[in-house]
């Protein structure tokens, strides 16, 4: 077995351009607005959709596990206007662990939510709050039938630690 090593991956600001390989950033928009690209591009037809407030206590700004759903699309966003932290990797649905290669993470401000593509792995959110509760859009057994997880630890031998230096 290898010895564990920290992979230390800076926060990147969330841009609509930077997040593209995984999956969509929305902002407010005008109310008489009308559906366009800009809007998130949901998959929810393959079950029941499920929308909740999930409420997360902190967790270190660390991982080594990724999880992916190839189901449905993902929605996640912070209540109360708080930031996050969300680890990502690229859809490859060919393959049943992560590019590393595209492993990123992302600072997501409290006036934004993120959708995330089919397949793509994500960790978190994570944040520096005592707790921070969150708005889930995701399928009723998204966790249960739709999980797929992949433990970097046991894969490579490795532990993500998230740089926030910048925020």
């Amino acid at each position: 077995m290898h010895t564990p090593q920290i992979k230390h991956l800076s926060a990147q600001p969330i841009s609509q351009d930077a997040f593209c390989p995984y999956g969509q950033v929305i902002f407010a928009c005008e109310d008489h607005k009308l559906f366009d690209q800009t809007d998130a591009q949901l998959v929810l037809d393959r079950g029941t959709p499920r929308f909740y407030i999930m409420r997360l206590n902190q967790r270190p700004l660390r991982f080594h596990r990724i999880t992916r759903h190839v189901q449905c699309t993902q929605c996640l966003g912070s209540l109360g206007g708080k930031a996050w932290f969300l680890g990502v990797a690229a859809p490859n649905h060919q393959q049943s662990v992560p590019d590393l290669d595209t492993l990123q993470v992302f600072h997501i401000p409290g006036n934004c939510f993120v959708k995330l593509h089919l397949g793509t792995w994500h960790a978190g959110p994570y944040f520096e709050a005592e707790w921070v509760d969150f708005y889930n859009l995701e399928l009723s057994d998204t966790n249960v039938s739709d999980h797929e997880t992949c433990d970097l630890m046991k894969t490579w031998a490795i532990e993500v630690e998230i740089a926030t230096q910048y925020f």
